[in-house]
């Protein structure tokens, strides 16, 4: 066997190799490979068990994350409900009512606003923890309320915004 011939088989193998790998490139970007999720199986629980599922875990004090909260963290955050939300004393209401003295006001009370029939039905004020129940997640604060935002999952930007909030009137309500 000459060395031609080698080179010849050494360059054919070569490039047998270099055209599968360039396929599998190809390949990869007409086609987005999925990572394998495990599939979850969904387990009938016991009549026990069900009675501790059935209780909500329960829901971290607003009260002393406040007290290192931030009014300037909480304007960033309140970017969010900037969107349907006005801040500034004497604004029109947007999507959702101006927020200007919200905190210890009543529930569904800022005059000019039209509010959902479960929101009117929601009596009491707003109070530092009723404000954090309600930020967690609105929706499963208020059933069928208009508001379709998703909720604020972190306490301490939850804090940060109700003390945000707590500064927006000409007296702020007490810290507890």
């Amino acid at each position: 066997m000459s060395s031609i011939e080698f080179n010849k088989i050494v360059g054919a193998v070569l490039l047998v190799a270099l055209t599968v790998m360039v396929f599998g490139f190809i390949g990869d970007t007409l086609v987005k490979p999925k990572s394998h999720v495990a599939s979850k199986v969904k387990v009938a629980a016991s009549a026990s068990s069900g009675k501790a599922a059935a209780k909500k875990a329960p829901i971290q004090p607003i009260g002393p994350l406040l007290a290192s909260a931030s009014t300037d963290k909480g304007k960033k955050v309140f970017k969010k409900c900037a969107v349907c939300h006005t801040s500034a004393k004497g604004d029109k209401n947007k999507l959702g009512p101006n927020l200007w003295n919200i905190v210890n006001a009543g529930r569904a009370g800022k005059p000019g606003f039209k509010y959902s029939k479960s929101m009117k039905s929601k009596a009491g004020n707003w109070t530092f923890e009723s404000l954090n129940e309600f930020l967690i997640k609105p929706k499963a604060y208020v059933p069928k309320t208009k508001m379709a935002f998703g909720g604020i999952k972190k306490a301490s930007q939850r804090a940060d915004l109700i003390v945000y909030l707590r500064s927006l009137a000409d007296s702020p309500a007490k810290l507890p």
